[in-house]
Parts: structure tokens; sequence; C-alpha cells
């Protein structure tokens, strides 16, 4: 669950801001998406094969 403290004299709008911050990092919406939606396996392993390339293909910074 996603919650954030509320300063005595901080704005609403400040503080919706960083719920809403918060509330993208900690991936909510992107594992509830995950979950609603079927992935047919032959789609998903092609998904798989296709980051695995990407992941091969960006350089690592050093």
């Amino acid at each position: 669950m996603v919650g954030i403290q509320i300063g005595e004299n901080e704005s609403i709008d400040k503080a919706l801001r960083r719920f809403k911050k918060k509330y993208e990092r900690s991936g909510v919406l992107k594992e509830f998406k995950k979950r609603t939606a079927f992935v047919k396996p032959s789609v998903q392993k092609r998904m798989e094969k296709l980051k695995a390339i990407r992941r091969a293909q960006i350089p690592t910074q050093e």
C-alpha cells in the first residue's frame, strides 16, 4: 500500500504530486495491468527474447 505523510503547512497539490511519484515508482499500476491482461505463452516467450536482445545491445557504462 502506497502512502505519504503530509506536512503541517504542505499544500494539497504538493502532497498529491509526491503521492503520484511514489505510486508510479512502486509499480502498482504496472503490476495491476500485468495481472489483469492475459498474455499467451507464445507471445510472452517472444517478448522475453526481445527483451534479452535489447539488454544485450545496450552497452554498459563504466
